[in-house]
Parts: structure tokens; C-alpha cells; sequence
């Protein structure tokens, strides 16, 4: 049987001369234009109980361009403004299959700035990439080689809120390949206080990298609210020193789960974690920041696709499984367990962490799935992820 190979995405900064960086700028406001005009089509024609599809609204750029008010359109590459049509259709046809909400329109301030470029609105040679409408290649930091002999198949461009300009190149990466199969399984835990807690034992610390500059951060976010209301040139700047210390933070962040996940997924070949529901964790005020800091979700995301490409298993135990209060050892229910007890004696004499405990606890759930299955899926959908512990009682027909 033939292998496929993965479709990674490598992204990389780059730094635009001025005539590239409002090319780019052009493009970003044509793109959101097109998506804002086509959704605003549907959603007249979904009034009428009529059907827009993608084909349609091409036909409608099409005559877009062709207006007086419009003629910008023509300005700018045609290809990123096809591919955003092509996300409105993938956004409706989320929706009508109910994975996700009707999609919304697009703010000026508010909206990513990106741009996606297939094979024919680009050109990559010899390590150069140049795209429609310019004449020079851009400056791009490659901080990371590409895989070799690789071809991009997509180039997305896109601006951060902190004004930094990245672009991600999509090509296939044969170097991922699944890893060798071992026994090794591991429950983890997550909190705010330890970012994480292995059923071996071991302890992750929370980095808790907003604490860093959470000084800095005050101080720039309390001038930002002083500066008067508007899109005046000084709040532009308050703004965007505001979001150069998120975008360190986040940056920070991102690289530490990274290199965690990588170094879960590869020792251990069935990785047990609870479907926790961050939202409404989050809602509680005292732990809220630490929680948020931790970036539960993000942790999950990467480690569910890491699994999918190196041939591991990432079960997902349900929520509502009472693992802090159910013993490791003997399998006993505890009556109650309010947040601040750490430590507690079960009946059967065996004293418990109250993480290491509840490691265990989702370890022996989750490897009863291998054994006997379980059929209810996550609170929240995961590609890759089982869920465990919360079965349905078939239905019988009448």
C-alpha cells in the first residue's frame, strides 16, 4: 500500500519593502471586501430560501470588477480573492452540516489579515519566493529549511495585530513518518498551578509566561486607555505596543507546548488526557489567568495532530468522570473532594496526590477503552481523539 505523505504548513517571517507591504495591505482589504460582499449575496439569497454555491458567487466577482464603485478589485491578484470565496463555501458547508455557526462578516479592525495564494499566483525558485503582482521576491527569515525537494502547493500571507508579517508555505513533508510501536501509555493531568501531572509521577511546572511581563503589560494597556477614542495615529501606537507583548507571551508559549507535546507524543504511544471544559473553568475569576496561561486547548490541539502524524493514540476521558475523587488503587468513590484538598487517605489506607491520583485515575480509564471501546465522542469534537468512560444505553425499537 502506498504511503501518503503529510501536508505540513512552515511558516516563516518576512520583512516587505514598502511597495510589497502595500501590495499586501491592498490585498488584505480587496479580500475582505469579496468575502464580505458574497456573505452578504447568501445571506439575502438564504432569506429568499435559495442556495448560493461557490460557482455563483465567482460569476458575481466577476461583475464585481466590471463596476465603476468596484474597479479596485482589478487591481490586486485575482487568485486570493477566488480563495476567499472558497473559504465562504467551506464556512457554509460547516454550517449546514452543523459543525459550526453561520458565518460572520468581516471587521477592518477586528478580522485577520491574510491572503492565500495557489500555485498560480506565485513562483518559488531556488529558495525564492515571489508572488503575483511583484516584481521583487520576498525577504523572507528562514529560520528552518524546508523539506527537500519540497514544492509549495499554498502560500498564505498574513499580518499580525503587533504588525509582524509572516507567510506559510503548505508542502508535503515525507520526513513524518509514524514511530516505532511501544507498550508505554501515560495519563496526564492538567492544572493551573502544575501545567501538568504524569501518572509516572512527574510533575510539569506552569512556566506561567504572562507573569513575565504582566508589569509591562499593565502599564502599556493603562496608557492605551487613556488615549482618546478613534483611529487617531497615538492610540495606533498604544495598540501596538499592547500586542508586541501579547504576541511575545503567545510566542513564548507556543514554543514551550511544542516542545512538550513532541516529548509526550514520542515516548509514550497512548496519551490519556480529560475533555475539560475550558470555558467554563475559566469563568471561575481566582484561577482564571493561570488557566488561561496554560492554554489547555492549544495543548490538546497540538498533541491530537502530533499523535495523528507519528502513528500515537490521544483518548480523551469524559468531563464528568469523577477521576480526582476515585482511588487508584482500591477503585473507591470519595464522598467529596473540595478544590483546596491536595493530599487525601482513602479506606483502603493508600494516601493520594491529588493530580498524581487523578493521572492514574484517566491512565486506567482510558486504557479501558482498548479494551472495550467506548462509543460517545468528546464534548468538543477532536480529529484523532476517543472519548472514554461515558457509555449510552442503546436504544430499543418499538
Amino acid at each position: 500500500m502506498p504511503t501518503t505523505c503529510v501536508k505540513r504548513a512552515f511558516k516563516y517571517r518576512f520583512h516587505p519593502t514598502a511597495a510589497q507591504a502595500a501590495e499586501l495591505s491592498r490585498t488584505f482589504g480587496c479580500v475582505r471586501k469579496v468575502y464580505n460582499l458574497a456573505l452578504a449575496a447568501r445571506t439575502e439569497a438564504w432569506a429568499r430560501q435559495e442556495r448560493v454555491n461557490y460557482n455563483q458567487t465567482s460569476a458575481m466577482l466577476t461583475a464585481w470588477k466590471k463596476t465603476e464603485e468596484l474597479a479596485f478589485l482589478n487591481d490586486v491578484s485575482s487568485v486570493p480573492l477566488q480563495q476567499t470565496l472558497r473559504h465562504l463555501q467551506a464556512a457554509f458547508t460547516g454550517f449546514f452540516a452543523r459543525r459550526a455557526k453561520y458565518p460572520r462578516f468581516k471587521s477592518r479592525k477586528k478580522s485577520h489579515k491574510s491572503a492565500e495564494y495557489t500555485t498560480s499566483g506565485f513562483r518559488f525558485r531556488d529558495g525564492k519566493l515571489t508572488l503575483a503582482k511583484m516584481a521583487e521576491p520576498l525577504a523572507i527569515v528562514w529560520s528552518r529549511s524546508l523539506p527537500e525537494g519540497a514544492t509549495p502547493s499554498t502560500v498564505t500571507v498574513s499580518q499580525d495585530s503587533a504588525g509582524r508579517w509572516f507567510v506559510s508555505l503548505l508542502c508535503e513533508d515525507p520526513s513524518v513518518k509514524p514511530l516505532a510501536a511501544t507498550d508505554t501509555a501515560v495519563g496526564v493531568d492538567a492544572g493551573p498551578d502544575h501545567l501538568l501531572t504524569l501518572s509516572t509521577g512527574e510533575r510539569i511546572a506552569n512556566p506561567r509566561h504572562e507573569r513575565r511581563d504582566r508589569v509591562r503589560l499593565a502599564r502599556a494597556q493603562r496608557e492605551l486607555s487613556r488615549k482618546a477614542q478613534g483611529d487617531g495615529a497615538n492610540r495606533r501606537r498604544a495598540r501596538r505596543r499592547v500586542a508586541k507583548i501579547h504576541a511575545k507571551i503567545a510566542d513564548r508559549r507556543r514554543d514551550g507546548l511544542h516542545k512538550l507535546t513532541t516529548r509526550l507524543v514520542r515516548e509514550n504511544q497512548t496519551i490519556v488526557i480529560e475533555d475539560l471544559s475550558v470555558r467554563n473553568t475559566a469563568g471561575n475569576r481566582s484561577p482564571a489567568r493561570a488557566i488561561g496561561d496554560a492554554a489547555w486547548s492549544q495543548f490538546r490541539s497540538l498533541l491530537e495532530y502530533k499523535a495523528a502524524w507519528y502513528g500515537r493514540e490521544v483518548i480523551a476521558v469524559d468531563r464528568f468522570f469523577p477521576s480526582s475523587r476515585l482511588c487508584s488503587a482500591c477503585g473507591t468513590l470519595a464522598d467529596g473532594m473540595p478544590p483546596n484538598v491536595r493530599t487525601w487517605t482513602c479506606g483502603c489506607g493508600t494516601t493520594h496526590d491529588r493530580d498524581v491520583n487523578t493521572a492514574r485515575t484517566l491512565l486506567a480509564a482510558g486504557l479501558a477503552v482498548t479494551v472495550c471501546g467506548a462509543g460517545v465522542r468528546p464534548q468538543r469534537s477532536t480529529p484523532g481523539g476517543q472519548s472514554a468512560t461515558k457509555q449510552e444505553t442503546p436504544r430499543r425499537e418499538p
